[in-house]
């Protein structure tokens, strides 16, 4: 037994409608990694369930996975409005958030996660929790766009900052992703606007508390 098996045994099982997604995600879709997956799905209710949000920001929803493990945490009232750029996955995505008694809490847009948070300035004032997995070129573009969003002590997230690796890896010295990410880390590391923690879990997830 591997320690990511042992880690997976020892860990909160999926519930039926995760394990559902899981699995139509590795049959019918492109880049089936790119699901949260059993653990990291778990941390992210885990994190909620601490937060207790009233407001969730998902940039990068994927085949609903995630979005449907955040709102487990979600207050009483609560909502979370999650962006997919990839209109073909919006059926897909539908389905699945039907299928979970949550899936009236979340509220799905398709197009630029940037474009569409324009907008939020206007209607929404507050996000007490975000979480980023979107294109990783636009992480920096992501944080400034969220950061008016989001209050003084809230929380920000974001997705594979270790990139499987390749952020320290000179091979990789000309991949935009990956240089987009080490942007984002060094941008993050000297801003004094939030204290942050990467995590080695999955594929790197740096916690971020908004602290001005």
């Amino acid at each position: 037994m591997t320690v990511e098996e042992y880690i997976c045994a020892h860990s909160t099982p999926e519930n039926e409608v995760l394990q559902s997604i899981t699995r139509e995600t590795n049959l019918h879709v492109l880049n089936p990694h790119m699901l949260s997956g059993h653990v990291q799905g778990r941390v992210l209710s885990m994190i909620s369930w601490m937060i207790r949000p009233k407001r969730i920001l998902e940039l990068g929803t994927f085949t609903g996975y995630s979005a449907l493990c955040l709102a487990e945490g979600l207050a009483e009232g609560g909502k979370l409005i999650t962006i997919e750029h990839n209109d073909e996955l919006e059926e897909m995505i539908r389905r699945n958030l039907s299928r979970s008694p949550l899936g009236d809490r979340i509220e799905l847009r398709i197009g630029d996660a940037i474009e569409i948070i324009s907008n939020f300035k206007f209607q929404i004032s507050n996000f007490d929790l975000v979480f980023m997995d979107a294109d990783k070129r636009e992480y920096c573009a992501y944080l400034e766009a969220v950061y008016p969003l989001v209050p003084v002590g809230g929380f920000i997230l974001a997705d594979n900052t270790l990139w499987d690796g390749h952020i320290v890896d000179p091979a990789y010295d000309k991949d935009k992703q990956t240089q987009g990410l080490r942007a984002f880390n060094d941008r993050l590391c000297e801003d004094d606007r939030f204290e942050q923690v990467i995590l080695p879990l999955r594929d790197g997830l740096t916690l971020m508390r908004k602290i001005k």
